[in-house]
């Protein structure tokens, strides 16, 4: 169980590796990973909600993942409605507010439908703020910031000198979420994939074996007691 006396991350990001894995170890087809994976989900945004976290993002699909198979990735879209229609009560229970964070042109328009209805389900609740990273990517979450702001200045509207980096943050998809203290990547991988990499500057990492659909909520109090017992110094000498 997590050290509530000791302060917890206000924001949790994860990757969430190795449902494909996971399957095939199993003699099963990756689409049952996935399955395992989306059930998984659930108790981790409860244990998050119930500790008072402010912001979970969990990244699901990547801009790069529009490579995998044509199979796969319809599967996977299927897979995002029910899990938003299906979650729903989940979100209101635990006043959970329900984002998306990613492009949303590319998505078909069945997903689009009903990320805007859990979206704004949910939009007066006011504890976790839940974020799917969904045809997320960094460099192009990045690009398209840069792209407002120049068109900002274009217009007159600001001069480069105005531009801080509160600036590009606050242009940012996760634009109002405060940065991820804590990044946790399962299956054992020690990359980030193109994942937050504006926002992860000065975040824990911590990188457990397990693949995701095998991550529960006693492998994330053994990655909030790892983040507890770490002095975070932003650079400075302690």
């Amino acid at each position: 169980m997590a050290d509530e006396t000791k302060p917890l991350p206000k924001h949790l990001a994860i990757i969430m590796d190795g449902n494909g894995r996971w399957a095939t170890a199993r003699g099963m087809n990756r689409s049952k990973g996935h399955l395992a994976g989306a059930e998984a989900v659930r108790p981790i945004v409860t244990h998050c909600s119930n500790l008072g976290l402010e912001a979970l993002t969990l990244y699901s699909f990547s801009t790069e993942n529009w490579t995998r198979s044509h199979d796969e990735v319809s599967f996977l879209m299927d897979l995002y409605v029910e899990y938003l229609v299906s979650e729903r009560p989940l979100f209101l229970e635990n006043n959970v507010r329900f984002i998306q964070v990613g492009r949303r042109e590319g998505l078909p328009e069945k997903v689009l439908d009903e990320l805007d209805a859990t979206a704004a389900m949910t939009e007066g609740n006011t504890g976790l703020t839940m974020a799917l990273a969904l045809n997320y990517g960094s460099r192009t979450e990045i690009t398209d910031a840069v792209q407002t702001i120049a068109q900002k200045v274009q217009a007159g509207l600001m001069t480069p000198a105005d531009i801080t980096p509160e600036t590009i943050s606050n242009h940012l998809y996760t634009a109002g979420l405060p940065d991820p203290d804590l990044l946790i990547r399962t299956a054992g991988e020690m990359r980030l994939s193109n994942y937050l990499l504006w926002q992860l500057s000065y975040a824990e990492l911590y990188v457990a074996d397990v693949c995701w659909p095998d991550f529960d909520v006693a492998e994330l109090d053994k990655a909030f007691d790892a983040y507890t017992n770490r002095t975070r110094k932003f650079g400075a000498v302690v």
